[in-house]
Protein backbone atom coordinates (compact mmCIF):
# COMPACT_ATOMS: atom_id res chain seq x y z
CA UNK A 1 0.00 0.00 0.00
CA UNK A 2 3.08 2.33 0.05
CA UNK A 3 2.98 4.78 -2.43
CA UNK A 4 -0.92 5.54 -2.50
CA UNK A 5 -1.14 9.22 -2.73
CA UNK A 6 -4.68 11.73 -2.09
CA UNK A 7 -5.24 15.08 -1.79
CA UNK A 8 -7.56 18.02 -1.47
CA UNK A 9 -10.82 18.91 -3.11
CA UNK A 10 -9.22 21.66 -4.57
CA UNK A 11 -6.06 19.75 -5.22
CA UNK A 12 -3.87 22.12 -3.49
CA UNK A 13 -2.25 19.62 -1.22
CA UNK A 14 -1.05 16.22 -2.18
CA UNK A 15 0.48 13.21 -0.10
CA UNK A 16 2.12 10.25 -0.73
CA UNK A 17 1.80 7.22 2.02
CA UNK A 18 5.59 5.58 2.76
CA UNK A 19 3.40 2.29 4.00
CA UNK A 20 -0.20 0.77 4.71
CA UNK A 21 -1.83 2.16 7.59
CA UNK A 22 -1.17 -0.03 11.08
CA UNK A 23 -5.18 -0.35 11.32
CA UNK A 24 -8.27 1.76 9.63
CA UNK A 25 -11.13 2.48 11.82
CA UNK A 26 -14.72 3.29 10.20
CA UNK A 27 -15.53 5.52 13.28
CA UNK A 28 -19.38 6.29 13.89
CA UNK A 29 -19.17 8.45 16.79
CA UNK A 30 -21.54 11.69 16.96
CA UNK A 31 -18.19 14.12 17.14
CA UNK A 32 -17.17 12.12 13.49
CA UNK A 33 -20.54 12.46 11.90
CA UNK A 34 -21.01 16.30 12.90
CA UNK A 35 -17.00 16.87 11.95
CA UNK A 36 -17.45 15.40 8.69
CA UNK A 37 -21.30 15.85 7.73
CA UNK A 38 -21.44 12.30 7.51
CA UNK A 39 -23.15 8.89 8.99
CA UNK A 40 -19.34 7.90 9.67
CA UNK A 41 -15.57 8.38 8.75
CA UNK A 42 -12.73 6.24 7.95
CA UNK A 43 -9.72 6.97 9.64
CA UNK A 44 -6.44 5.08 8.75
CA UNK A 45 -3.97 5.07 11.19
CA UNK A 46 -0.83 5.53 10.16
CA UNK A 47 3.10 6.91 11.75
CA UNK A 48 2.77 10.73 10.87
CA UNK A 49 6.03 10.23 9.47
CA UNK A 50 5.12 8.40 6.79
CA UNK A 51 2.76 11.30 5.47
CA UNK A 52 4.68 12.80 2.80
CA UNK A 53 3.00 15.86 1.96
CA UNK A 54 3.99 16.48 -2.29
CA UNK A 55 2.53 19.90 -2.09
CA UNK A 56 0.65 22.72 -0.62
CA UNK A 57 -0.23 24.05 2.85
CA UNK A 58 -1.63 22.22 5.92
CA UNK A 59 -2.77 23.73 9.18
CA UNK A 60 -4.20 22.62 12.19
CA UNK A 61 -7.51 23.32 13.68
CA UNK A 62 -8.59 22.31 16.74
CA UNK A 63 -12.18 20.63 17.43
CA UNK A 64 -14.14 19.87 20.28
CA UNK A 65 -14.37 16.51 21.83
CA UNK A 66 -16.58 14.87 24.18
CA UNK A 67 -14.52 13.56 25.88
CA UNK A 68 -12.40 16.83 26.35
CA UNK A 69 -9.42 15.47 25.08
CA UNK A 70 -7.26 17.54 21.99
CA UNK A 71 -8.26 16.71 18.92
CA UNK A 72 -6.41 18.46 16.18
CA UNK A 73 -7.39 18.64 12.24
CA UNK A 74 -5.22 18.98 9.76
CA UNK A 75 -6.69 21.17 6.51
CA UNK A 76 -5.91 22.67 3.31
CA UNK A 77 -4.59 26.23 3.96
CA UNK A 78 -7.03 26.63 0.47
CA UNK A 79 -9.89 24.80 0.65
CA UNK A 80 -10.21 23.65 4.05
CA UNK A 81 -10.49 19.86 3.43
CA UNK A 82 -9.74 17.64 6.33
CA UNK A 83 -6.50 15.06 5.40
CA UNK A 84 -6.09 13.88 8.87
CA UNK A 85 -6.25 14.32 12.37
CA UNK A 86 -4.37 13.96 15.59
CA UNK A 87 -5.92 12.51 18.40
CA UNK A 88 -4.93 13.16 21.95
CA UNK A 89 -2.21 15.20 21.20
CA UNK A 90 -0.03 12.16 19.69
CA UNK A 91 1.89 14.13 17.16
CA UNK A 92 3.28 10.82 16.27
CA UNK A 93 0.44 8.81 14.99
CA UNK A 94 -2.03 10.38 12.58
CA UNK A 95 -6.16 9.10 11.66
CA UNK A 96 -5.91 9.91 7.86
CA UNK A 97 -9.19 10.25 6.20
CA UNK A 98 -8.97 7.87 3.88
CA UNK A 99 -11.79 8.88 1.43
CA UNK A 100 -8.99 11.88 0.71
CA UNK A 101 -7.02 9.04 -1.21
CA UNK A 102 -7.52 9.35 -4.84
CA UNK A 103 -8.55 5.80 -4.67
CA UNK A 104 -11.05 6.03 -2.44
CA UNK A 105 -11.93 1.90 -1.79
CA UNK A 106 -7.81 1.53 -1.59
CA UNK A 107 -8.12 0.87 2.31
CA UNK A 108 -11.43 -0.68 3.55
CA UNK A 109 -11.95 -0.53 7.29
CA UNK A 110 -10.72 -3.26 9.46
CA UNK A 111 -13.35 -2.81 12.39
CA UNK A 112 -16.51 -0.47 12.94
CA UNK A 113 -16.13 1.36 16.33
CA UNK A 114 -18.71 3.89 18.42
CA UNK A 115 -21.61 1.45 16.78
CA UNK A 116 -23.65 2.63 19.38
CA UNK A 117 -24.29 5.72 17.64
CA UNK A 118 -24.41 4.67 14.37
CA UNK A 119 -27.50 5.94 12.08
CA UNK A 120 -29.75 3.48 11.97
CA UNK A 121 -30.02 3.01 8.34
CA UNK A 122 -26.54 2.34 8.05
CA UNK A 123 -25.49 -1.78 7.60
CA UNK A 124 -22.27 -3.06 8.51
CA UNK A 125 -21.08 -6.11 6.47
CA UNK A 126 -20.96 -9.14 8.75
CA UNK A 127 -17.81 -10.47 7.49
CA UNK A 128 -16.07 -6.85 9.71
CA UNK A 129 -15.75 -6.35 13.23
CA UNK A 130 -18.18 -3.94 14.85
CA UNK A 131 -17.93 -2.22 18.74
CA UNK A 132 -20.52 -0.54 20.52
CA UNK A 133 -17.64 1.91 21.67
CA UNK A 134 -14.49 0.65 21.05
CA UNK A 135 -11.95 -2.58 21.01
CA UNK A 136 -8.65 -4.19 22.54
CA UNK A 137 -5.97 -3.53 20.57
CA UNK A 138 -4.06 -6.49 21.41
CA UNK A 139 -7.07 -9.18 20.05
CA UNK A 140 -7.90 -6.38 16.53
CA UNK A 141 -4.57 -5.50 15.27
CA UNK A 142 -1.60 -7.87 13.98
CA UNK A 143 1.37 -7.98 15.84
CA UNK A 144 3.40 -6.03 12.68
CA UNK A 145 1.02 -3.22 13.76
CA UNK A 146 1.04 -3.43 17.40
CA UNK A 147 4.75 -3.09 17.32
CA UNK A 148 4.94 -0.09 14.89
CA UNK A 149 2.36 1.44 17.54
CA UNK A 150 4.95 0.90 20.24
CA UNK A 151 7.27 1.99 18.25
CA UNK A 152 5.89 5.46 18.45
CA UNK A 153 5.66 5.66 22.14
CA UNK A 154 9.67 5.23 22.55
CA UNK A 155 10.17 8.19 20.55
Amino acid sequence: MSGLEGGCACGAVRYRLKSGPMFTNCCHCTDCQRQVGSAFVINAIIETDRIEVLSGEIAPTAMPTESGRPHLVYRCTACGTTLWSDYGDRKTMSFLRATTLDDRAAIAPDAHIFTRSKLPWVQIPQDQPAFEVFYDLKTQWSPEALARRAALNTR
